[in-house]
């Protein structure tokens, strides 16, 4: 298992909107979350600076193909099409990144 954070920007005006829809994830989109060997998917917000911060336990062998897989998926297309236009990418990502993939530099169970 491998933990993973990523960090992106998020519009203050579609902080209240943003909450709403994931109070309430499509079960399409859960279900190839699972598919895609993540569990324990957690997504925090830090206001005023308005950053989402998401955390997850990578459980699969091939990120990279999970990954491809989860885009592949029409379900979660969609949920993206809603989704991404409230987000703002952090300018310092890494080319393809649209979360910006944080380093673990600690952790204790």
């Amino acid at each position: 298992m491998k933990r993973m954070g990523f960090v992106l920007g998020i519009k203050a005006d579609q902080i209240a909107e943003y909450k709403r829809i994931h109070a309430a994830v499509w079960p399409e989109v859960l279900a190839t979350i699972a598919r895609c060997n993540i569990k324990n998917y957690t997504i925090y917000l830090k206001e005023p600076e308005n950053l989402l911060f998401a955390y997850f336990e990578y459980h699969g062998t091939d990120f990279k193909a999970d990954m491809a897989k989860m885009a592949a998926d029409p379900k979660t297309q969609e949920w993206w099409v809603i989704c991404e236009p409230m987000q703002l990418p952090l300018e310092t990502r890494k080319p393809g990144e649209w979360w910006a993939e944080m380093e673990d530099v600690f952790h204790t169970d």
